[in-house]
């Protein structure tokens, strides 16, 4: 059934999609007709009600767009429905501010938040429903792909535990080896529609690639550092021979001009909206052992740079008093009380927007690491360095798309995904996704205690992933 459906799968998640967007718009038209519109003093007529109502139905659009609320069958079903929650939250909040604004009167303005109040409560639960109806449809025309794995050098073990939190969307029957030998691989490959390579070597992958286009196999692949660069690169068609420009040369002058008169705006605004929380926190901190408020720390930004992160400090005072780095694990016993709730809510970050004043981060950029983790991820990933083309970041691309403990080598992949690609809209995008990773529990998962063990005592660690198999093989 999946085979014979697969043309149709685009198709399903537009109408789909189309069927949500115009529920919630006519919901919205249906208040704006029975209870908002009689508040105007000259109530709209025919064009004037279709301009407003289509007016919601692009808001809406937009951020469903930008917090994937659409994307049935590639999130899960409840982060559909959570993405929905928060772009009808925000859709209605612009949408409720148009209205004061229209309607011109304040006495009406609490009727106006109640009634859009309670349109949200009822969109949302149409949004449970709906989604999770449309999803079981979904799940039963098109289950979870056979996937067969293909791998040479290095295990797969870790990345099919990834897999399988996806049971929806795939299913790993089979692992075959290179080693077995190219005729294997082969007969193996007609078996299966779908082929995942993990980490194959760029001769083998070339041939793995050809034969499957060859015979109509849909590919996977988990990507390298120079498939990252050349996807950013553009096409050059002046001779017969076409040719890639992969210019490498980070943001141009402009696009550093507008990236720090952005975050200096946002900083500022940031720092006087957000002044009571930074004062309740101040004292809760202060109040729970008495030691200080402020956690500074040395960090690295643009060029290797090192400068001091300010944190609000939500660990006991001396954390690493024994002069090792030891990053947080879940239900860490060094985490205050006062620090849990700072930490799952990321308010910890905060004070980094004087860092952003300063000059010394941007408020999107790679996640700044410690001086110690620098040096040691750039002996296991030389290609490590490359992140620090740009300032580093409040939050960013490996912050949004990835989680806490998340090896360096995806990270470095996600961050390079960024800077190849950066744009100012790219940059509006992340900080808008933020406000949703903040009440994602993954996001703020922290590293697993051998993780945490092999940071702390140093040598070879399989944690980053690192891009050199001691033969000459090189990962990326």
């Amino acid at each position: 059934m999946e085979l014979r459906y697969e043309k149709f799968k685009k198709m399903f998640k537009f109408l789909a999609a189309f069927f949500l967007q115009c529920v919630y718009s006519l919901s919205f038209a249906f208040v704006w007709y029975n209870d908002l519109n009689r508040l105007m003093d000259r109530a709209f007529e025919n064009k004037g009600n279709w301009l407003v109502i289509a007016s919601y139905f692009l808001v809406v659009l937009i951020f469903m767009q930008i917090y994937g609320g659409f994307k049935i069958g590639y999130l899960s079903k409840w982060n559909v429905v959570f993405s929905q929650w928060l772009a009808l939250f925000i859709a209605n909040l612009v949408i409720c501010m148009q209205c004061i604004l229209m309607i011109g009167r304040l006495a009406h303005i609490p009727r106006i938040i109640g009634h859009i109040a309670e349109m949200t409560v009822v969109q949302w639960m149409l949004s449970v429903v709906l989604t999770l109806l449309i999803t079981l449809l979904f799940e039963r025309i098109y289950p979870p792909k056979r996937l067969l794995l293909i791998y040479e050098t290095y295990s797969p073990e870790d990345f099919i535990s990834k897999i399988s939190e996806r049971k929806d969307k795939y299913y790993i029957e089979k692992c075959v080896n290179i080693s077995d030998g190219w005729e294997n691989v082969r007969e193996e490959i007609l078996n299966y529609q779908s082929v995942l390579l993990y980490d194959i070597s760029a001769q083998n992958r070339n041939l793995i690639l050809k034969y499957c286009y060859q015979k109509d196999k849909e590919i996977y692949m988990t990507s390298k550092i120079s498939d990252v660069i050349l996807r950013s690169s553009k096409d050059i068609l002046l001779f017969d021979t076409p040719l890639l420009l992969a210019q490498n040369s980070g943001l141009s002058w402009f696009q550093k001009a507008v990236k720090r008169l952005v975050d200096l705006v946002i900083a500022v605004l940031g720092l006087v909206i957000t002044s009571p929380i930074l004062l309740i926190v101040a004292v809760c901190i202060k109040v729970c052992d008495g030691g200080p408020v402020f956690f500074f720390q040395e960090r690295c930004t643009l060029g290797g740079k090192v400068f001091r992160i300010c944190k609000f400090r939500s660990m006991i005072v001396d954390a690493e008093k024994d002069g090792k780095s030891r990053p947080a694990t879940d239900d860490d016993d060094r985490i205050t009380p006062v620090g849990k709730v700072i930490r799952k809510t990321r308010i910890d970050e905060l004070p980094q927007l004087f860092n952003v004043l300063k000059g010394d981060m941007s408020i999107v950029g790679p996640r700044p690491e410690r001086v110690e983790h620098v040096e040691i991820y750039t002996k296991e990933i030389p290609e490590f360095v490359y992140r620090m083309k740009v300032k580093g970041g409040l939050t960013g691309y490996a912050q949004v798309y990835g989680k806490y403990n998340t090896t360096a080598y995806d990270k470095l992949k996600m961050d390079l995904m960024y800077i190849e690609n950066y744009s100012f809209l790219l940059d509006v995008k992340l900080i808008l996704m933020t406000i949703k990773v903040m009440f994602m529990k993954a996001s703020t998962e922290g590293f697993s205690e051998k993780q945490q063990k092999d940071i702390s005592d140093g040598g070879d660690r399989p944690w980053t992933e690192k891009t050199n198999d001691g033969a000459g093989n090189e990962r990326s």
